[in-house]
Formats: structure tokens, sequence, C-alpha cells
């Protein structure tokens, strides 16, 4: 599965298609089935930066502690996924985790807290590094999500 994921193909159909069937899958299964092929997946609810409606997006995740951690990745494109855009304008979120929604503030980690979640995340999937360097300049954000 990861060698697919990492893929420029894999990475397209994962930031692409997957989420579409995960965001009407997990639901119906309680979040027992997913296109993550065994890796947790959860549902990001957020709030939309400009349209302030609700949005769904599906995301491999990693438990740190009591935090969910999410990377921004897209991939290894150029620019920073759409939740990451709206997560930044509203923090506070909830995620669909095991078929239970939890309320959590989500804030993006930096320096040494970075450094340690990066590590936790790619000890979880290695892609993150290949998608560090696909994207160039661009610096991928990881999200730590904290119960509220």
């Amino acid at each position: 599965m990861q060698a697919f994921a990492q893929s420029r193909l894999g990475g397209k159909l994962y930031i692409t298609v997957f989420p579409a069937i995960d965001r009407h899958l997990m639901p119906l299964t309680r979040g027992k089935l997913s296109t993550g092929l065994g890796a947790p997946v959860v549902l990001l609810h957020v709030r939309g930066a400009k349209s302030g409606l609700e949005r769904t997006t599906p995301l491999l995740a990693t438990k740190v502690g009591d935090d969910v951690v999410l990377v921004a990745s897209k991939a290894g494109a150029a620019k920073h996924p759409a939740w990451f855009h709206n997560i930044s304008a509203n923090p506070d979120v909830e995620v669909t985790m095991d078929g239970r929604r939890r309320p959590m503030r989500a804030h993006v980690a930096q320096g040494e807290e970075r450094e340690r979640l990066w590590r936790a995340v790619c000890d979880h999937y290695s892609g993150y590094a290949t998608y560090q360097r696909r994207a160039g300049g661009r610096v991928i954000p990881v999200v730590a999500l904290r119960p509220r």
C-alpha cells in the first residue's frame, strides 16, 4: 500500500478519488472500512474558510498521546490542501474516529514539536518523506488536534 500511495498515480488517487469514496463508506461502516487499506483514516469536519459551510475530509491520521496528528502533504503538491486553509481560519474542528465524532482544536506544530511529530508520522507512513521532497520548497505542515 505504501509504495503505491507514494507513486504519482497513487498520490493522485489518494487526494482525488479515494476521499470521495471514504466520505460515504466510513459513515456507513462506522469507520470500520476505508480506502486506507488498514491505515487509520479519520474524517475531519471543519468549517470552510470562505463559505462557513462544514467540509468533511478523510485523512490518514497518527495518534501521538491524546493528539491526532494530520499532515497537509497533498501527496507532495506545490500548494497546501484546502482543508489546511480551512483549519487555519477555523481551528475548532471535529474528527470522526472509530465511528465516534469528537470535538478537537487544531494547531500547526512548529519548531521542536513539529520535528517530534514529523518523526512520528514518518515512522507511521514513510511516504511523507517522499512527499516532502516532491513538494519542492513548500514545507509540509504538521497539524496537531487536541481534545477540547
